[in-house]
């Protein structure tokens, strides 16, 4: 009995050995189960510095993007060669007329090895700041949105030759069903209806149906519960409940589909996007850590991974993403003026990496 017990343990030892030597070695889990691309983002224009507001896949070789006016570039913001390399000298805030900076480059489109091959220059004058880019997977012809933050939505076209809706007034701000003030994100449900988080000014979810009209909305300004300071983002999982990233008040808050207050998780960092995914649990980036981070929908912590920084796979300003149909990340490191891309490293645990964002089917006719 001894000497079975005595091989019993050998073989445990050496399953445990074997399995520690095809552990990696070292290392500090700075982009967790994923590598950065280097070098991947290739703007095609030399001594680039505008920031990088949103991201957003279409397709594999058709991968959207958004950027702020040069007037928001931080002091010492790197460039970026054309093709996409930080360069040593560093940029500083333009003193220029905010005018003359204000309106160029808003919507470029990537291709997939990040080359730009489309900028929808016509629309630059039409947008103050294109400050997030959604499309809706209810949509066959997959129009893009944009949530501008001079107080309007648009509706674009997928090939950018024509708007066909507006929403709110242009830098006209405002508080009601016809206006908005500082929207910054929009997430569809089944029935083409649509929950707008507006936003940087305004403290509330206001909800659309599929031709625009609006239909109700929930929140207030404030720290409460129900209320929002800086509500950047919203997701819906599969039983309808709504969750809101209140941004300046570092937390997550919990609605159910009436907009009534369920539940908020407090100390989640500056929540710049969160998503649902389908296997139901959260992701969301923080922008203070520069990390993203999943939770369990009760609000419990499962991994993060992340780091502060301008090297490859560091961030600085984690404020936008999406994931592709590969897995592949996409950021938008808005204070290093790229986007950055992310493939799964080989043997990565499944549980770590990010899924697309989870819909709820749409109903059958």
């Amino acid at each position: 009995m001894k000497r079975l017990f005595l091989l019993g343990l050998a073989a445990v030892s050496v399953c445990a050995a074997s399995a520690a030597m095809a552990q990696e070695k070292g290392g500090l889990d700075q982009t967790g189960p994923y590598e950065p691309v280097v070098g991947w983002f290739k703007p095609g224009i030399d001594r680039w510095d505008r920031p990088l507001a949103s991201v957003k896949v279409d397709k594999p070789d058709r991968i959207f993007l958004t950027t702020a006016p040069v007037r928001f570039t931080r002091p010492n913001a790197p460039m970026l060669t054309a093709d996409g390399k930080l360069m040593e000298e560093k940029s500083q805030a333009s003193t220029l007329p905010p005018e003359q900076h204000a309106h160029d480059h808003s919507i470029l489109v990537l291709n997939a090895d990040g080359k730009v091959i489309e900028d929808w220059k016509q629309w630059d004058k039409d947008i103050t700041f294109a400050h997030n880019i959604a499309i809706s997977p209810y949509d066959s012809e997959r129009h893009v949105w944009v949530m501008d933050l001079g107080h309007q939505i648009l509706k674009f076209t997928n090939d950018g030759k024509k708007l066909v809706m507006r929403l709110g007034e242009k830098d006209k701000p405002g508080w009601d069903a016809t206006h908005f003030n500082m929207p910054s994100s929009l997430t569809f449900l089944p029935d083409g209806s649509f929950l707008v988080a507006d936003g940087y000014v305004n403290g509330r979810i206001a909800k659309f149906d599929k031709n625009g009209k609006y239909v109700s909305e929930f929140g207030a300004k404030g720290s409460g519960p129900g209320q929002f300071d800086l509500v950047h983002s919203v997701a819906v999982d599969d039983k309808g409940r709504v969750y809101t990233a209140d941004r300046r008040n570092g937390r997550i808050e919990v609605f159910a589909a009436d907009g009534k207050f369920i539940e908020e998780w407090k100390n989640t960092g500056s929540v710049t996007r969160l998503i649902i995914t389908k296997d139901q649990q959260l992701w969301m980036s923080d922008a203070t850590y520069n990390r993203m981070a999943k939770f369990d929908l009760n609000g419990k912590l499962q991994t993060y991974w992340g780091v502060t920084g301008r090297n490859p796979g560091e961030v600085d300003n984690l404020h936008n993403w999406d994931v592709d149909a590969e897995g592949n990340l996409y950021i938008a490191d808005g204070g290093n003026n790229r986007v950055q891309k992310f493939v799964p490293k080989k043997n990565a645990d499944a549980a770590r990496l990010i899924g697309q964002q989870y819909f709820p089917p749409a109903m059958k006719k």
